[in-house]
């Protein structure tokens, strides 16, 4: 089910599209051993910056998928300002990444599952929406979400596989 949108301009197919590519960016994360997360930010019908989780990789609690990708669609742009940009992402993001979101003046996030533990857009913080901020984000959530669950369910069984085995 879609969250409320305050943008009636919503367009379901053209989200569908982007968070299949951002699906393949959880795709590398969970390949690369990381929590299957991916993100792209889209400006103007192009992707401008990608990511998926390198938290382990890294050894950076920052290298979150959407912080990547917002990183990567700022260099590409040489601002921090991603007016008009939207940025998608598999799972709801958290607080760190919602407010990521507000700072880089993004339009729209849209995410696929929602993260009823850590969310930081509806499911436990609203940060992108919070009135008391001086830029306020649309919040699209539940697009292709069954497939970005379906991901962290495999990468979850896997890691408890693996610490149950001698």
């Amino acid at each position: 089910m879609l969250t409320p949108s305050f943008d009636h301009t919503f367009d379901y197919e053209r989200a569908v599209f982007f968070m299949k590519q951002a699906l393949r960016e959880a795709q590398a994360a969970f390949d690369e051993g990381e929590v299957p997360v991916g993100a792209v930010v889209v400006k103007e019908g192009l992707i401008v910056g990608r990511g998926h989780n390198q938290t382990e990789r890294l050894n950076d609690p920052t290298a979150h998928a959407e912080i990547l990708a917002l990183g990567a669609a700022s260099a590409h742009f040489e601002s921090w300002r991603l007016l008009d940009a939207t940025l998608y992402s598999t799972i709801e993001p958290c607080v760190m990444c919602a407010g990521a979101s507000v700072m880089a003046r993004v339009r729209r996030v849209v995410y696929g599952a929602p993260d009823p533990k850590f969310g930081g857009c509806v499911s436990v913080f609203r940060i992108p929406t919070d009135t008391r901020l001086n830029h306020r984000v649309d919040v699209v959530g539940g697009v292709m979400s069954d497939e970005a669950a379906d991901l962290m369910r495999q990468f979850f069984a896997r890691r408890r596989r693996e610490n149950a085995e001698p």
